[in-house]
């Protein structure tokens, strides 16, 4: 008899908790639980965690809570520090789902006699007959599909992955499950920022947590003509125009960092764009290397939309060849690679 025991990562939130009625109803055994991650983060806090356990008492599962915070700060802060120290854009998320959500919880449902992890994402785990393998694929969300921030996961884990929310196409479906079934969370918003930066200020927070600290240096422009001072390379994004105080003939943007100068560098639109880039620290899921030049779409951050190109793989690196140049690419964002719906795999932009 199948094991249709699962522990369901809960946030409190209404995706997780629709994930859990959802579950139910399609005779899972569910067990939710809570990682206590970061001490007043938006996604664990006390608030968060009375509104998961409320929702378990509700629907008649059981609620654990496990606190992750050394392992958090050390796979997920660490790498947010390095990545600004280094002059990368990390995306936390995307670190949390490998470590913890699909690393550490998983660790846990085994632990618990558990046979499927599930989550509140927008994303899709089937079987293809076409590639003989389990893959992740896109949702029916829209915009609001998540596959872009689960390229990371283990591949061997696909199989024991459930997204109940896989097949809804927006949110409003989803707090009207909520809403039928009397959850207290129907209407609770959406956290949009960094959950261990809840007021949004990302540059207190590595100021107050690592040794960045503001460092005044030299704006220049691609011919190293000094244009302005900046105040400490992190407080910087690759494409950003705004907050630079340099008064120009032309508008100017940031086109990158030169580090051992303590520079930054800056230009016009036109330089944003880049044709090709690099690609590391790759996870492939669909297939297990690139053998030879593959025409896939490529998402090069959450927002962006997909771009058709062209990947080589050499050994731990993916050559990107894009069809058309794509604006202001940043190093340390991941580039997600797709066929079709299905989510080849991806890496972090050099």
């Amino acid at each position: 008899m199948e094991n249709k025991k699962v522990l369901l990562g809960m946030s409190g939130g209404v995706d997780s908790s629709v994930s859990a009625l959802l579950l139910k109803e399609k005779g899972y055994e569910v067990i939710g639980t809570t990682l206590e991650l970061f001490t007043g983060s938006s996604c664990c806090n006390t608030n968060t965690y009375m509104d998961a356990k409320n929702v378990c008492n509700q629907i008649g599962i059981p609620h654990f809570i496990y606190n992750c915070k050394d392992e958090f700060k050390k796979c997920v802060i660490q790498d947010f520090i390095d990545c600004y120290a280094n002059c990368k854009t990390p995306n936390p998320c995307i670190e949390c789902n490998k470590y913890m959500k699909f690393g550490y919880m998983w660790e846990k449902a085994k632990e618990l006699g558990c046979n499927y992890i599930a989550t509140g994402h927008y994303a899709k785990t089937e079987y293809s007959e076409k590639y003989g393998r389990w893959v992740l694929k896109k949702s029916k969300a829209g915009k609001k599909d998540q596959s872009y921030v689960l390229w990371n996961i283990p591949k061997d884990l696909i199989e024991h992955v459930l997204f109940p929310l896989a097949d809804f196409e927006s949110k409003e479906e989803i707090r009207e499950i909520a809403r039928k079934n009397e959850l207290k969370v129907a209407n609770k918003p959406d956290s949009e920022d960094i959950c261990f930066v809840p007021d949004g200020n990302y540059k207190k927070f590595l100021e107050n947590n690592s040794e960045i600290k503001p460092k005044v240096g030299n704006i220049v422009n691609s011919k190293g003509e000094i244009l302005g001072k900046h105040t400490g390379l992190y407080n910087y994004t690759i494409g950003q125009r705004k907050g630079l105080g340099i008064s120009y003939s032309v508008p100017l943007f940031v086109l990158g960092f030169n580090p051992t100068k303590n520079e930054v560098i800056v230009g016009e639109e036109k330089e944003l764009y880049k044709k090709e880039i690099l690609v590391t620290d790759i996870n492939l899921l669909l297939v297990d290397e690139i053998k030879e030049p593959m025409e896939v779409e490529v998402k090069t951050r959450y927002s962006a939309k997909v771009a058709k190109a062209t990947i080589i793989q050499n050994n731990n690196e993916i050559k990107v060849i894009f069809d058309e140049p794509q604006r202001a690419i940043t190093p340390g964002q991941s580039a997600v690679f797709y066929v079709g719906d299905i989510v080849l795999g991806g890496g972090k932009i050099k």
